[in-house]
């Protein structure tokens, strides 16, 4: 019966989900038109939010685009390659492998989002070269299924601006929270651990349980990164470029820098700091700057969908919190509608819900939490519900619907080589399995 369910949902998938870029088009469609019938807003104005925000998520695009590839140009040194390929050949079984590489996403995703999303991509490719019967797609679509945790771990945005408090966390969660709250209360709370468990408990036998009868299996030569050609060195220069001092050098300074913040801050890893990680490292795995720099030259070839998509969906953000003067913003709007609906009973699990639609639009929890901080948490306050109830409600929205999302796929999409249609039928599966759970346990908080 469930394998039934799950051919279905990826038949589903496969036939009707059109391309990331006619997807970012359709949500700017039905923005454009929910923006005009429901807020106090016409046509020229709503068009000036959406075109101030194409370019709100530049400086982001260039780090996710970094991201990817530097963590693929990390991927691609043998190195790292004769590492993974230990660890995985010691998988024989295609539903072990399958185990392995959900528990790796979840765990490496709980530390640090950006870096469990390429970690997840790279073990899923290092499985599939050496797990006879393994398909393909369910391993990456596993990998992504990871990241389904990041709100509730370490790099999770909304409670880690609770935890740095200050007048940006005052104005947000509108006075209702004027102090920091410290990590105990909101990434170490029970019900947050709650989660948590049942996703690192349930994904992977969710995801065991939707192997298909007959696997996708890839050519495991097409999954061995070629070795970089180098031109001879038959001139100064030549040998200068393939020089292994300038890249130690490099190496050196930058392994000062990462020293110095984690020596300052403790283990916190910023998006930042992950790009720096993978960029060092690379360029000590590679050797040489000219081996890096044609490595990147590859790598680059990936990167087409973030800088092609993200300015759209910085679009749909800016018609999603834009607001006329004296009217209300769209996401605004959709937020007090489930106020309204709710009880003290049904509030935490009607906001997670809530955040789960609005995310669907703005697919950035930074941009979400603006969006729906200063509503959420002082109704929660009126009807007896904690902020940090609420907050926590709101992330766990913003990382759920990831998973019909391809907006954060991208990166993991374009390391692995597959397109979005390819993994989003299990993904779908994983949605349904994770917002029961998730409803649940703030229906009993």
């Amino acid at each position: 019966m469930f394998r039934a369910i799950t051919e279905a949902s990826v038949r589903l998938v496969r036939q009707y989900l059109p391309s990331p870029f006619v997807f970012v088009v359709i949500l700017t469609l039905m923005a454009f038109t929910a923006v005009l019938t429901f807020t106090n807003q016409n046509f020229l104005q709503a068009s000036s939010f959406w075109g101030n925000g194409l370019w709100s998520l530049l400086g982001f695009s260039m780090q996710m685009a970094l991201i990817l590839a530097t963590g693929h140009i990390l991927a691609k040194a043998p190195v790292l390659g004769r590492f993974l390929d230990n660890i995985a050949s010691k998988v024989t079984s295609p539903k072990v492998a399958i185990l392995v590489v959900t528990l790796v996403a979840l765990l490496a995703c709980w530390l640090n989002w950006g870096f469990g999303l390429i970690v997840g991509a790279v073990m899923a490719k290092a499985l599939a070269r050496n797990v006879k019967g393994a398909d393909y797609p369910l391993l990456v679509a596993s990998a992504y299924s990871g990241f389904l945790i990041w709100h509730g771990g370490l790099s999770g945005s909304i409670p880690l601006a609770l935890a740095t408090g200050g007048a940006d966390l005052a104005k947000i969660s509108a006075q209702t929270i004027t102090a920091a709250v410290p990590v105990s209360e909101t990434l170490f709370s029970w019900y947050n651990l709650a989660i948590i468990a049942g996703l690192v408990i349930g994904l992977p036998l969710l995801n065991m349980a939707m192997m298909p009868k007959k696997p996708f299996e890839v050519d495991p030569k097409l999954m061995i990164e070629e070795a970089i050609e180098l031109p001879p060195k038959d001139t100064w220069a030549q040998k200068v470029d393939d020089n292994r001092f300038l890249a130690l050098i490099l190496v050196f300074f930058g392994a000062a820098y990462i020293y110095g913040h984690f020596s300052s801050k403790g283990f916190s890893l910023s998006l930042n700091i992950v790009i720096g990680l993978f960029l060092f490292l690379g360029l000590l795995a590679h050797g040489t700057l000219e081996r890096y720099s044609r490595a990147m030259e590859e790598s680059a070839k990936g990167i087409s969908g973030i800088i092609l998509l993200f300015p759209f969906y910085g679009g749909i953000m800016g018609l999603m919190m834009g607001a006329a003067d004296g009217g209300t913003s769209l996401g605004a709007m959709i937020t007090n509608q489930f106020v309204a609906w709710s009880t003290a009973e049904t509030f935490p699990s009607l906001a997670f819900l809530s955040a789960g639609l609005v995310n669907v639009f703005v697919p950035s929890g930074g941009g979400q939490w603006a969006v729906q901080g200063p509503i959420m948490l002082p109704a929660g306050v009126q009807l007896g519900v904690p902020p940090t109830v609420s907050a926590m409600a709101i992330a766990w929205g913003d990382a759920w619907t990831n998973m019909i999302q391809p907006f954060w796929a991208l990166p993991l999409l374009g390391l692995a080589g597959l397109n979005a249609r390819a993994i989003m039928g299990y993904c779908l599966i994983a949605l349904v399995y994770s917002g029961i759970l998730i409803t649940g346990v703030f229906y009993f908080v």
